[in-house]
């Protein structure tokens, strides 16, 4: 999940000026109804589709997504679906929605997801989507049918214990191993936390001991893919497997980065997410849908994180995953006020919090000017596309805030939520939606039954 570190964005702008970028805005946006074929036409010839948010607990955020997504999968022949979640929970999910459990239905797989913060996948608009992927990979052959992955780090000990189950039969001895090196962590209680914690105190790391599981495994698995006859069901044990030890080792590598401080765990992370988005376009051979926070999935470049030393996926998926930055496909979202899930502090119970009206000088006020309700507005395709802009005086191209909330959120401390943005270069396209809702979570007061808009309803 993210962990917005946005800045306090202050912008003394005259109401003619922002009036120009809304009427800019009305001229060129279209309503969600009218653009929403073209929309998918435009980004479906991309090999990565990054699908954004810009709260964690947003209804119409993830409808919308799922809608996008099931279009580019049933009409355009994209792969895989991947997300801002844990590679173990998320396999499981995969299992599901590709018939390998007896699962009765999403609900019954995402009520199991036990990290903070749960709200996140375990609600019904994830549950809907799910549910409608695991009917239409019913149809398909077993090879062929799409999985929902992890892309995220966090799950240091789920990811240590697959790695030693899926090595129990297959390779004892490989297994042995690989529990005497995780045992280097035994002192810190499955805490992966309490690990990076200690860190700054006794600077020892485990570091070494993942890295030789890996190589480790890594081996074990070449020698399984070279035999092709294989069914899909070991194929895609070997690679989740391998991507497992995978995590173990960037998950170090990101909780002693969290000791040191600075911005160095967050681009442990993401480089993390570009690895594993590299890896699934390999396994797949053709291409993906990511879902994750507008701050992952929007170029950092057009933001003032690269002032921060921070990079992002969105970055890296045009810089280093695709051969040129028009393989790739950004879309952005955001809303000008409404009702969000979040907690108030990490690990807290979570809250359906009002989102106030957008800062003055906003994108999302800028839009919100422009008397829309939901809209679409598409640039042209890569990053770098406004600096010709820059010369003809479009408004749309001044760098503005950009609201970015996180898991955990004060409505109180709005000034501290906007992140610099220059949105054409950030996104190749951006949906807004003037006032939202929260999202639906199971475990919430009323969340035993599906909303009224259950499944799309958008």
């Amino acid at each position: 999940m993210s962990h917005v570190t946005a800045q306090r964005f202050e912008r003394d702008e005259t109401d003619a000026a922002l009036d120009r970028a809304a009427d800019a805005v009305a001229e060129r946006a279209t309503s969600i109804d009218e653009g929403f074929d073209r929309l998918v036409d435009d980004i479906a010839d991309a090999d990565v589709v990054l699908l954004g948010e810009a709260t964690h607990g947003t209804s119409e955020y993830y409808r919308l997504r799922a809608r996008l997504t099931a279009r580019l999968l049933e009409e355009r022949g994209f792969e895989f679906v991947a997300v801002e979640g844990d590679w173990t929970d998320c396999y499981e999910v995969t299992e599901y929605v590709t018939g390998r459990t007896e699962a009765d239905d999403a609900g019954e797989v995402l009520a199991s997801f036990e990290r903070w913060p749960t709200w996140m996948w375990a609600n019904w608009e994830v549950a809907a989507f799910l549910d409608w992927l695991a009917e239409y990979n019913a149809d398909r052959p077993r090879g062929e049918r799409v999985g929902f992955y992890g892309l995220d780090v966090y799950s240091l000990y789920e990811s240590m214990a697959a790695v030693i189950d899926y090595l129990r039969d297959r390779d004892p001895e490989l297994a042995d191993r690989a529990k005497d090196a995780y045992h280097c962590f035994e002192p810190y209680g499955e805490d992966a936390r309490e690990y990076a914690r200690s860190l700054r105190l006794i600077p020892e790391d485990c570091e070494a001991e993942v890295l030789d599981v890996l190589q480790g495994l890594r081996e074990e698995t070449v020698e399984h893919h070279a035999d092709r006859d294989r069914d899909g069901d070991d194929l895609l044990a070997d690679f989740a497997a391998e991507q497992n030890a995978l995590v173990a080792k960037n998950a170090e590598s990101y909780y002693r980065a969290m000791a040191r401080g600075g911005s160095e765990s967050w681009n442990v992370r993401d480089r993390h997410m570009s690895e594993t988005l590299d890896r699934l376009l390999e396994f797949h051979d053709g291409p993906g849908i990511v879902w994750a926070h507008n701050t992952h999935i929007g170029d950092a470049r057009a933001t003032s994180m690269e002032d921060r030393g921070k990079l992002n996926l969105g970055q890296l998926a045009r810089e280093e995953v695709c051969e040129t930055d028009t393989d790739v496909a950004a879309v952005g979202f955001g809303s000008h006020r409404g009702t969000v899930i979040a907690g108030d502090e990490w690990g807290t119970q979570m809250e359906r919090m009002t989102v106030p009206e957008a800062k003055a000088g906003s994108y999302e006020d800028v839009f919100h000017r422009a008397d829309l309700d939901d809209g679409i507005l598409e640039f042209d395709r890569g990053y770098g596309v406004a600096g010709d802009a820059t010369d003809d005086g479009d408004p749309l191209v001044e760098p503005r805030g950009h609201r970015a909330i996180g898991v955990v959120y004060d409505p109180s401390y709005e000034g501290g939520n906007y992140v610099r943005t220059v949105l054409p270069d950030r996104y190749d396209a951006f949906v807004y939606v003037d006032e939202t809702e929260a999202l639906h979570p199971f475990d919430i007061e009323g969340g035993e039954t599906p909303p009224e808009t259950y499944p799309w309803g958008v």
